[in-house]
């Protein structure tokens, strides 16, 4: 059993620079991969010019998509790098790939002026920002377990999912800053260019901060004992193949859970024909609410477990999504009142969900065997959420459509969770 001990200043200092590096690199690296969500009403219209708004929303969702195609491969990549090489480093080239593809979008001419080009120049930015974020998220997380002290691994592990979400709230609420401040003629022109262009700023700050640190403890211990797996994704594959399903089974509600109120924006104006601005506000109080939750439950789950959490949190989001798009129709404190509730279960669920999967494997394949089966996750059932849910309406008409898919999401990462086994109290394995 893992028990509390006591550190010294110095080590308390590291490992809040630690923290501070992994949280902030990830904030940025998901501001930059959020944005192009936040603003896919004005993209559609920009790229991918119809006489259906939908049909362009649905085009503009699909290109969403086409990064996720990517992220697998960057998973593959950057985890053998990371088990191989070191976490520090690899979160670093990660950081740098990402604002860079994501400061090519800003700079991308409309559909009006190159014609075709502008869509395929979007795509393969896109693709870029996957193959980018494929090795993001599980290095944080992997860097934020090697570094945490006993006893408090949940509430360090949350921070990597926290600042997910943080930096999808920046986004939208900088959306919503220049909606309010902007023209819409010039929102539409170029305003909606400035978060991509902030991209590059943001990500040199990330990479000073993630460079300013050495690498974790348990990573340079390995390393020292020349334990270090030469074939990282091979013994993943090998030796921890329930690990993995455990890792995409479980994550597919975070996954689509967040995506899903990125999706809530178009929702809301498309369906709810409620203003941009609008629809804006009601993104950031429901990302605003994930956030918060995700901190006291991954904090919750030192003490209690990371089982019980996630399993009760699971419940609540099976009980509570379809009431909650149902209080969608009924007018806009009703809207406001469904994304605090939706947000907040979403995220309750959220909170311990890093630690649980980062506890499951060895320091020597944590990087390739966490990052692969997050991206899994992300790419079949996060990734597409948008799309599926924009199809779902297309094709159906009924607006509870979305919640009736996300339900069975749930469902899924529910039983999960019930057949992993409570990981809170055991130390790391090398």
């Amino acid at each position: 059993m893992e028990v509390r001990g006591t550190t010294t200043l110095d080590e308390q200092r590291v490992r809040r620079r630690a923290v501070v590096a992994a949280a902030a690199g990830n904030f940025v690296e998901w501001f930059d991969f959020a944005i192009y969500a936040v603003f896919a009403t004005v993209i559609a219209r920009l790229f991918f010019p119809s006489a259906d708004p939908l049909a362009a929303l649905l085009a503009t969702f699909a290109v969403f998509g086409v990064s996720y195609v990517f992220r697998p491969i960057g998973a593959v990549v950057f985890g053998h790098v990371g088990d191989r090489r070191g976490r520090r480093d690899t979160l670093a080239r990660v950081i740098v790939i990402m604002s860079l593809a994501t400061f090519a979008i800003g700079l991308t001419p409309p559909y009006a002026t190159v014609g075709v080009a502008a869509p395929l120049i979007l795509v393969a930015a896109r693709a870029v920002q996957g193959f980018s974020a494929g090795g993001e998220w599980g290095g944080a997380a992997t860097f934020l377990a090697e570094y945490a002290p006993p006893g408090r691994r949940g509430l360090y592990c949350g921070f990597a999912l926290f600042t997910t979400m943080l930096g999808i709230l920046a986004g939208v609420l900088l959306g919503a800053l220049l909606t309010v401040g902007l023209p819409a003629e010039s929102l539409g022109s170029w305003g909606w260019r400035i978060p991509f262009l902030l991209a590059l700023p943001l990500g040199l700050v990330g990479l000073y901060l993630r460079l300013r640190l050495d690498d974790t403890p348990r990573f340079r211990a390995i390393q020292e004992r020349d334990a270090l797996q030469r074939a990282p994704l091979g013994e993943t594959l090998r030796s921890h193949r329930a690990e993995l399903a455990a890792v995409v089974g479980a994550t597919v509600l975070a996954a689509s859970g967040a995506y899903l109120l990125l999706f809530l924006s178009s929702y809301s104006v498309q369906i709810l024909k409620l203003g941009f601005l609008a629809a804006l506000a009601a993104n950031a109080l429901a990302f605003a609410a994930s956030a918060a939750a995700i901190l006291a439950t991954a904090a919750l789950s030192d003490r209690v477990g990371r089982k019980p959490v996630l399993t009760w949190s699971a419940v609540a989001v099976l009980v509570i999504t379809v009431p909650a798009f149902l209080l969608l129709q009924e007018g806009y404190a009703s809207v406001l009142v469904a994304h605090l509730v939706l947000g907040a279960a979403i995220g309750a669920f959220t909170g311990p969900l890093s630690a649980a999967i980062t506890e499951l494997f060895p320091t020597r394949v944590r990087y390739s065997g966490l990052s692969l089966g997050f991206s899994l996750a992300t790419s079949v059932f996060g990734g597409t959420t948008p799309l599926a849910l924009t199809w779902l309406l297309q094709r159906t008409g009924d607006p509870l459509s979305p919640a009736y898919f996300f339900v069975a999401i749930a469902a899924l990462s529910l039983v999960t969770v019930l057949l992993m086994r409570e990981t809170a109290d055991d130390p790391l394995i090398d």
